[in-house]
């Protein structure tokens, strides 16, 4: 009735004007913004999650790439090769940190704009977004209810007149008169603010309006958590490049501001990407424990651990304030649409998972690492630390102290499996519906066409093992004329890293040639930077299709070993 109101208020202008190019003005003014509102409401809601994350991603790595190839590079640097800086940026995008060139090749405003691709790539950022969406849902779904209810109560109380009488006196008479009582808003919203936290029962038959307002609290939640991690880290980190000579002279050797080093590697380090603004990552900082220590809660924060951490701000928030949005949070993860929102079990269980991944990682590293030379010129105080740090950043991360290539194939073995895995794995006895409550309700709703494809989809090992052949066949020919740097097993690592968006690397040495080179120039970027255009456009898929995998964690399982 609104919009017949104000279309109905539009002819009159109209007539007023006594012009037919008035009456044209005014539907174009009113279809346009229209226009606009239903492409947005076709793309977020009618479009597949998928597709709409896949253009996310790529039009933020073509941005990047323009920006970072409109900027200049540092003074004494040679500028980097387009595709390199394309590839540098979908790196970023996707939060991968695969590296095809030196990180300090990149001016101050390069490395500003690597910063913002990370963080709109973060999945805590992205998160955010998505609950921005989901309650639009809810609004328009709410909008659909109120106007079916209001053609009901307009066809009750809608003074109809003659054919012919004009449209003036229709808009002054009023078409419809609602009873006051239909204006104003149910008490059973009030009655939801009153329920006790403790009243479950009463808190289940409160729907609708408490879910809308529990998912508008949530955003401010994640959005909170976003800006105390990255604030609270920020500050913490720069205080001790500040404080720390042997820290702060590495910085001022390579010409790096504190403040830059200290946001660059907060937002990598929380995103998970693994980018760091020195081309040796964190090798140059392995003796400084403290800035290690500050930096691995901001890993856990950010990815493996966020489920239960923004579970446990949820449950403090709730004590608290008594706010009974906070208990219907927590009580209907499912229902919320969040898929970060895990039960309580599930987090917990997902805690657990976690520390023991780590514990193995770091018993196994310690064992076979501690006298290797990664680790020599270090006293055992930073040996441990320096050990944690590293099997912390093998899960997502990608940040390391130790160079990869002198690591024992047996602690890397681990940390292609470590990678492999996504972030909420838990192998405890679990069952589904006990993990994601809306996963079989989500199941029922697919159509035939869905269930079709869900089954010709292949698992994630497969497309893995497709990627490896077509990176083996497009490297032959660096296969067979530099066989100890070109092996399978640093392609394997290099593509499971690109897939789990970690960014381990095993690099390139001058020095495993069979063939030396002259012209052979050691480099501090990864291993990919040594491959050929369309080996690097392979692991460019490969970090989109790591950076999409939840879509397709499901496929595979109609493909039956008997």
């Amino acid at each position: 009735m609104r919009n017949f109101t104000c279309f109905g208020k539009k002819l009159h202008l109209c007539r007023l004007c006594s012009s037919v190019s008035c009456i044209k003005t005014a539907c174009l003014s009113r279809s346009f913004p229209g226009l606009i509102r239903c492409l947005y409401h076709f793309l977020f809601f009618n479009v597949n999650p998928l597709w709409i994350q896949f253009f996310y991603f790529v039009s933020n790595s073509l941005m990047g790439f323009l920006v970072l190839k409109i900027l200049k590079p540092r003074p004494d640097a040679v500028r980097p090769k387009d595709f390199d800086v394309f590839f540098t940026s979908v790196s970023a995008a996707t939060v991968s940190s695969m590296s095809t060139v030196e990180m300090e090749v990149f001016s101050i405003a390069q490395l500003v704009v690597l910063t913002v691709l990370m963080l709109l790539g973060g999945e805590v950022f992205l998160s955010m977004l998505g609950l921005q969406i989901e309650s639009s849902k809810f609004m328009k779904k709410q909008e659909k209810i109120e106007n079916k209810v209001d053609s009901l109560v307009s066809s009750d109380y809608l003074i109809t007149s003659s054919i012919h009488t004009n449209v003036d006196n229709q808009i002054e008479l009023g078409l419809v008169k609602v009873p006051h009582f239909e204006r104003e808003k149910p008490s059973s919203v009030e009655t939801c603010r009153n329920i006790g936290t403790d009243d479950d029962d009463q808190l289940m038959s409160c729907s609708e309006d408490l879910k809308y307002d529990s998912i508008r609290y949530l955003s401010y939640v994640v959005l909170g958590y976003l800006l105390v991690v990255h604030v609270s880290g920020f500050a913490l980190v720069s205080s001790y490049l500040s404080l720390v000579p042997s820290a702060r002279n590495v910085l001022e050797n390579k010409s790096i501001s504190i403040h830059t080093f200290s946001v660059f590697a907060i937002v990598s380090t929380f995103t998970n990407c693994g980018f760091i603004p020195t081309n040796e990552n964190m090798i140059v900082f392995r003796k400084n424990a403290g800035l290690l220590l500050l930096l691995i809660p901001q890993v856990l924060l950010g990815n493996t651990l966020f489920p239960s951490c923004l579970r446990f701000v949820i449950w403090v928030l709730g004590r608290f304030t008594k706010k009974v949005e906070f208990k219907y949070i927590l009580k209907n993860a499912g229902e919320v649409g969040y898929a970060h929102l895990l039960p309580s079990l599930h987090s917990f269980l997902l805690v657990v998972t976690v520390f023991g991944f780590i514990l193995v990682q770091f018993v196994l590293f310690c064992s076979m690492e501690w006298n290797s030379e990664g680790l020599n010129g270090m006293n055992p105080y930073q040996k441990l630390v320096g050990c944690l740090f590293q099997t912390v950043n093998s899960r997502h991360a990608g940040e390391s102290i130790v160079d990869l290539s002198l690591v024992s194939p047996a602690v890397l073995v681990l940390f292609v499996v470590m990678m492999y895995l996504p972030p909420y794995t838990s192998f405890l006895p679990i069952k589904d519906e006990e993990l994601s409550p809306a996963s079989s309700s989500e199941k029922k709703t697919k159509s035939s066409w869905g269930r079709l494809m869900e089954n010709l989809k292949f698992s994630q090992l497969s497309y893995l093992f497709i990627f490896v052949i077509l990176i083996c066949i497009s490297e032959r020919k660096k296969m067979k004329e530099d066989p100890l740097n070109f092996t399978v097993l640093n392609i394997v690592i290099e593509v499971i890293s690109a897939y789990g968006n970690v960014g381990f690397t095993t690099g390139y040495s001058c020095k495993r040639q069979l063939n030396p080179d002259g012209q052979c120039k050691d480099t501090w970027y990864g291993f990919s930077g040594r491959w050929s255009n369309t080996g690097k456009l392979i692991l460019i898929v490969v970090m989109f299709f790591g950076r999409l995998k939840k879509f397709n964690m499901e496929g595979g399982r109609t493909w039956r070993l008997q």
